[in-house]
């Protein structure tokens, strides 16, 4: 019973350690996709031909359009706070600023 019990918890530690790994490794641009679909995507498009749920609220797409992709890393880490009152404030970390800039930089791209 032991033994089995061991090798579940070493099985479930791999299993952790491997997702651990493979987050790492995530292309930055993915990591970026991933938050702009976490925190982003309930109002702005976040792919290249989606809509915006918001329709006030624009393409991830077209902000390279809008503003240089790398002055929106102040924003991004000081708080994006806006005009008005429906956009949330986040804030995130450099990692997370650098990944989400990827993204929406690559879009203009593709």
């Amino acid at each position: 019973m032991r033994s089995a019990f061991r090798v579940t918890a070493v099985v479930g530690l791999l299993c952790g350690l491997v997702s651990a790994v493979a987050h790492a490794q995530r292309p930055v641009e993915e990591q970026g996709r991933a938050l702009a679909e976490e925190h982003c995507s309930r109002c702005h498009a976040i792919g290249l031909e989606d809509q915006s749920q918001l329709p006030s609220a624009p393409p991830l797409r077209e902000l390279p359009k809008r503003y240089p992709v790398e002055n929106l890393a102040e924003a991004f880490a000081e708080g994006i706070v806006t005009a008005h009152p429906a956009m949330p404030q986040f804030t995130f970390e450099p990692p997370q600023i650098a990944a989400l800039l990827s993204y929406i930089d690559s879009l203009e791209k593709k």
